[in-house]
């Protein structure tokens, strides 16, 4: 009987712990808000944390554990090219990565 529960124990602690370590990236367009908020996601800068946290927390994460801009061309054929895409400012074409953490 104690062998049993210890193994239910043992279970439970194993699975609160899987469960405590999930963590997912989301990939968004940097896109200017006029704030600036795109600039320090993008240059992984702390004025951004507050940001990327609110994003992960709006998704029912705890926390961002980094954010950083992500070239296009590590995402592999996700992010489609618009035909006659006439983007004139900037920051164009230029997406940020979060990870977010439960």
């Amino acid at each position: 009987m104690r062998f049993v529960s210890a193994l239910l124990a043992c279970l439970a602690v194993a699975t609160a712990t899987a469960a405590s370590a999930d963590s997912r990236v989301f990939i968004i367009a940097n896109q200017a808000d006029g704030y600036g908020i795109d600039q320090c996601l993008a240059r992984s800068e702390k004025c951004g944390a507050h940001a990327a946290r609110s994003y992960c927390q709006s998704r029912d994460f705890a926390q961002a554990t980094s954010y950083r801009r992500v070239d296009p061309d590590e995402i592999t054929g996700s992010v489609p090219k618009a035909a006659g895409d006439t983007c004139t400012h900037a920051g164009c074409h230029e997406y940020v990565a979060i990870t977010c953490q439960r």
